[in-house]
């Protein structure tokens, strides 16, 4: 059900609105020195998306929308909480938030360039990137030439990039997101055609085959040569990998392993959206499930993903607080399977009216990030010009004044603090 929903004319129709004074302080997409949200279908939705941002990811994708599903749509504002919802007849199929926008990537499906246009085209208003899915390798997508399927029409795929390119605004990035091929040779050959339609500013690479499948592991170190051949064709351009990282540590290892810009982190992510901090994850019962459910119920987020969701969450033993009972578990699951409503989980969680609290929980991250990477940009930008002046021509320079040695030399050394993200 979609509450408070005001419907808001497609950006076809009518002039895009300004974003607000605070989102004007975000910094420009960017796809590189970053932990990332995959897109999957389930879990990537609003509030995951949010405390991923609140808990460190430098960006977000949304859940991959086939074109035709996301183009009938109307679009609709809640006027009190915000939400942004694309709906057909009453059905939300992508929601998203005002706050999220400088980190949001929508992943469209699609086998057709003008459809995929559309698609890019009808949300752009609100993301700052849009990506191609051609790594699913699922039937629900692949049957229709969508997904993985994409990887043995390259051709296609490229118009593709180029249809989304030339729908969106400049200001809009767009990417793609692909697998490895059978060979080395085949993925090279594929990668150099992707770069050269000069659509897109990011790649992303799962690095497994289109046959492989989870339980396989990943193969970061096949990376390697996509990266340096991208080097070579596009400095620019940002290479991300996926498969397999766990969090923010071991994103650090497989960008020194393979010389990929950014890592992007899927099932760790299900399990814990603290992942993308430093240090250990957060206690999942204590603190993970609670904001997620208070989220959730104040945007209204469908029940039944909200559950799904919810029962992924968990965490190790070793980050539970102090007197924290051994059986939490247990309950919150056996609960969480009678749950009807977000109200059944009230008890357990104690009380489920703060949504509103969380979300300025995350404005407030948020809102620190950015003025961190606006002070940051602003020392690089403003600093003392240390450059002595050349000396007159008609001003002879005196000589250097000649000053006996101090018995001891002592250096004050200046160190200058910059915060990075």
């Amino acid at each position: 059900m979609i509450r408070r929903a005001s419907s808001s004319p497609s950006p076809s129709s009518s002039p895009v609105q300004p974003p607000s004074k605070r989102l004007k302080l975000a910094p420009p997409l960017n796809y590189k020195n970053g932990v990332v949200l995959a897109p999957m279908v389930r879990s990537s939705t609003l509030p995951s998306r949010l405390l991923a941002l609140r808990y460190g990811a430098d960006l977000v994708w949304g859940p991959e929308t086939v074109d035709k599903a996301i183009i009938g749509c109307e679009r609709a504002v809640d006027s009190k909480t915000g939400v942004i919802s694309y709906h057909r007849e009453g059905r939300p199929i992508f929601t998203c938030h005002p706050v999220e926008k400088p980190y949001l990537i929508y992943q469209v499906g699609s086998a057709n360039p003008e459809l995929a246009a559309q698609a890019a085209s009808k949300v752009s208003q609100d993301v700052s990137g849009i990506d191609l899915n051609c790594g699913c390798p699922k039937p629900f997508s692949t049957s229709g030439g969508m997904g993985a399927a994409l990887l043995s029409t390259p051709d296609l795929l490229c118009n593709i990039l180029k249809a989304i390119r030339a729908a969106v605004p400049p200001e809009v990035s767009v990417s793609v997101k692909i697998r490895l091929m059978p060979t080395e040779e085949e993925t090279l050959t594929l990668v150099r055609k992707i770069v050269e339609t000069k659509a897109v500013r990011a790649l992303t690479v799962h690095c497994r085959t289109r046959n492989m499948r989870m339980k396989e592991a990943a193969m970061p170190e096949k990376l390697t040569p996509i990266v340096n051949l991208c080097r070579e064709l596009d400095p620019e351009l940002a290479v991300l990998q996926n498969g397999d990282c766990v969090d923010r540590a071991a994103a650090m290892g497989v960008r020194k392993l393979t010389g990929c810009d950014s890592v992007m982190i899927a099932t760790a992510a299900e399990s814990n959206l603290s992942c993308f901090q430093d240090g250990p994850v957060v206690d999942a019962a204590t603190e993970l499930i609670p904001k997620y459910a208070r989220l959730a119920y104040y945007f209204d987020n469908g029940w039944g993903n909200s559950k799904h969701c919810l029962s992924q969450f968990k965490s190790p033993p070793s980050v539970a607080p102090a007197g924290a009972k051994k059986s939490a578990k247990k309950e919150f699951r056996a609960t969480l399977a009678s749950a009807k409503t977000y109200t059944d989980l009230s008890e357990f969680i104690g009380g489920i009216e703060d949504g509103e609290e969380v979300l300025k929980e995350v404005e407030q991250v948020l809102e620190a990030r950015e003025q961190a990477v606006a002070a940051s940009r602003l020392l690089e930008v403003v600093r003392p010009d240390t450059t002595e002046p050349a000396p007159s021509k008609d001003v002879p320079e005196p000589s250097p004044p000649v000053i006996p040695p101090p018995p001891a030399l002592q250096f004050e050394t200046g160190v200058a603090s910059m915060v990075t993200v």
